[in-house]
């Protein structure tokens, strides 16, 4: 059970959100508790790493520091997916140098410098002569020589230093493996035990991916938020119709710079923050965002312009995994992000146009709908007589959602009877969620908002709602002077 936040709210300084990755640099409590006082307003459980009762430990730990705390810090769990890994080495690391001849092997052996395990038997059937593979990330690459049994000999073309259980890539070579793995069904049934907020599915290609994690959990009785992981050619093919099955997007910039040319990351980075942006599902930029910090405690000016750079692009959230997992400054980690986001989010509106969200909008682009004009005239009104805040009771979390993508000045107030909806809605930029025991009593949401200090006589507010006869749906806007 996540915390109901205490009487005297006090809002973050930014209203970019920030997921942090929970590993042996922050599972204790107390960084933990750091980490929620700094600014994170998302834990990310990688079951790629660690096991059942680990992750168990850590939900608890994540929900007590939230608790005390008296912030909402919604759980997001990764699935691994079919994800080919580095096998566990001797020692670590290891370092391939240049020119080495290094054997890839399915057997189960502790790897060395020259015998690296993997933990796909079937791999040597999809590899040729000269086919490039990338480790960890693309830093080391290496060129097939030999393929024999069940060894792929190769020749290190770039070197660096491997540890164990890194991850390995094909570019180019479709591999028949499905997205979602048994293995995942396994976490995910754990995960649903467990009530976590919501889980992330690696290596998407089609929106059948996403409708398969949704229906398991249907077929246990529960529902499930699945943010889709963009890390493949074809996902990025597939874009519209992923986002019309997922709940939310990552934009997994590590494998995906493996598996298309890495120049081209930037480009697709934008154009899948646009696309969430337009059918307005959360979307979290990802992978490298302050990587020297896994070792110093300031980040390059380069990080420092790439995480300022996916929040103008639209990000609703940006994600640190081995600096919060890993580094020797998980802390000092979040609270960077937070400075970059404060300050890049007062100059927003002076930094010259970006691609507008609200131009497409009006000119009726895209299927707009009744919802996506009341957001847009929510967002709008709010600047032009500078109210306090827009509450947005929902049952389904689509109106904060639709709210949140143009980046509103105030904070987006929501309000749902579902406690699941509200955690998820933790991961939308602006958005700050309550509990309450009906979405519809919206003069007891005023009597919240006035009750908790968040406003007083004189300021104004606007509170959607829907007024039609028709169930659902948000078709109307009241502006109050309380």
């Amino acid at each position: 059970m996540m915390p109901q936040p205490t009487r005297k709210v006090k809002f973050p300084p930014h209203k970019t959100k920030i997921v942090c990755t929970i590993g042996p640099a922050s599972s204790s409590e107390s960084v933990i508790e750091e980490l929620i006082k700094k600014g994170m307003s998302v834990a990310r459980l990688n079951f790629s790493h660690g096991n059942i009762e680990e992750h168990r430990r850590n939900i608890r730990r994540i929900r007590s520091a939230a608790s005390k705390v008296g912030r909402i810090v919604a759980i997001l769990t990764d699935l691994p997916g079919p994800k080919i890994r580095v096998g566990t080495l001797r020692t670590e690391p290891v370092t391939l140098n240049r020119g080495d001849d290094v054997t890839l092997t399915t057997k189960d052996v502790l790897g060395t410098s020259s015998l690296i395990p993997l933990d796909r038997k079937e791999l040597p059937e999809y590899v040729s002569l000269r086919k490039l593979i990338y480790l960890n990330d693309g830093f080391i690459q290496l060129e097939v020589r030999e393929v024999d049994g069940d060894e792929i000999k190769c020749r290190v073309i770039i070197g660096g230093e491997l540890l164990s259980h890194k991850g390995i890539n094909l570019p180019g070579t479709k591999l028949p493996l499905d997205p979602v793995t048994d293995k995942d069904l396994d976490f995910l049934q754990f995960g649903l035990e467990e009530d976590v907020d919501a889980f992330s599915v690696s290596f998407v290609e089609k929106a059948g991916d996403i409708i398969k994690v949704k229906d398991f959990a249907e077929k246990m009785g529960k529902s499930a938020f699945v943010v889709a992981k963009v890390e493949r050619e074809t996902a990025v093919e597939n874009i519209d119709e992923i986002l019309k099955a997922a709940d939310g997007l990552m934009v997994a910039r590590g494998d995906l710079g493996t598996e298309i040319p890495i120049e081209e990351v930037p480009g697709v980075q934008k154009k899948l923050i646009r696309r969430a942006n337009l059918f307005s599902k959360p979307v979290i930029t990802a992978t490298q965002m302050l990587e020297s910090m896994l070792q110093n405690i300031r980040p390059t000016r380069a990080e420092v312009t790439d995480v300022a750079n996916a929040i103008l692009d639209g990000s609703d959230a940006v994600m640190l995994s081995e600096e919060t997992a890993l580094g020797r400054y998980p802390v000092e980690s979040v609270e960077m992000v937070a400075k970059i986001a404060k300050s890049i989010e007062r100059q927003r509106h002076t930094l010259g146009p970006r691609w507008d969200l609200k131009e497409q909008w009006s000119k009726g682009g895209e299927g707009a709908t009744v919802e996506d004009a009341i957001s847009l005239n929510a967002v709008e009104d709010s600047r032009t007589l500078r109210v306090r805040f827009i509450l947005t009771p929902t049952h389904s979390g689509s109106t904060p959602r639709r709210v949140s993508r143009f980046k509103p000045d105030c904070w987006v107030l929501s309000f749902s009877e579902n406690e699941r909806v509200r955690n998820f809605l933790a991961l939308s930029y602006g958005v700050y969620p309550f509990l309450v025991n009906d979405e519809k009593d919206h003069d007891k949401i005023i009597a919240l908002v006035k009750e908790s200090g968040l406003a007083k006589k004189g300021d104004k507010v606007i509170l959607t709602a829907g007024v039609s006869p028709q169930a659902g749906g948000t078709d109307s806007l009241r502006i109050i002077t309380l």
